[in-house]
């Protein structure tokens, strides 16, 4: 998609327009961002008439109301304005593997009041994969659900290049079995953002946010298809 990298409202526009003829045709929106602001625009496109669910893969909520002064459309804000804009449903909504810094105490109370359910590292390390998947899935159902993975929700070990890691982050391969775990989900679109090439090293990020793209691509596509022959 053509974006705007200078006006960020007219580049916002440009990809919700993008995404939207996309779905227009009965397709479902595979997205590489940018940082997790795109996120928004693409939601705009796929929840135009009612709230979609989200399991939501990353270090950090995104949550927060302003960034960078008063700015509302940040990386750090974009689930906060697509639910205001009630695109996402919030008890509908499961984040896994929030950790790492904070930019005030109260920074995830705003998400909880709305009933986001936040699955800490440390909550996801004593249960595991299985364990943590099946509840997303509980908790989503059998209703349209996006799919968003911020690449820094893997170890920046595995995944340096990225604008805010976080260390004690998961594995490429329990990466790997989490997404896998999603098949049978009502897909509503799914994306993979937050590489930054000028930070990586040795294109292990680039190959680690590929890989996680084919990965979603893969369940996305035998999900539709199972869900096509059941009528």
């Amino acid at each position: 998609l053509s974006v705007n990298p200078i006006n960020l409202l007219d580049g916002l526009k440009r990809i919700e327009d993008g995404i939207a003829a996309i779905v227009a045709q009965g397709a479902l929106p595979l997205a590489a961002g940018g940082d997790h602001l795109t996120t928004l625009p693409v939601l705009r496109a796929v929840a135009p008439k009612e709230p979609v669910g989200m399991i939501h893969f990353d270090a950090h909520s995104d949550t927060n109301d302003r960034y960078f002064g008063d700015n509302p459309y940040t990386h750090g804000t974009p689930f906060r304005r697509a639910i205001e804009e009630g695109l996402l449903d919030p008890k509908r909504v499961v984040q896994i593997g929030i950790r790492g810094s904070i930019y005030e105490p109260g920074e995830h109370d705003w998400a909880k009041a709305q009933g986001v359910r936040i699955i800490y590292m440390e909550e996801f390390v004593r249960r595991g994969a299985a364990a943590v998947m099946q509840e997303a899935s509980d908790l989503v159902g059998d209703k349209p659900t996006y799919v968003t993975f911020d690449i820094d929700c893997i170890d920046p070990s595995m995944a340096p290049g990225t604008g805010t890691p976080e260390l004690g982050g998961f594995t490429t391969r329990e990466a790997q079995e989490m997404v896998r775990l999603l098949d049978g989900l009502h897909f509503a679109g799914a994306d993979v953002v937050e590489v930054a090439p000028p930070f990586d090293l040795g294109g292990m990020t680039a190959l680690a946010g590929a890989t996680m793209m084919f990965e979603l691509l893969c369940v996305m596509a035998r999900s539709l298809a199972d869900r096509k022959a059941r009528g």
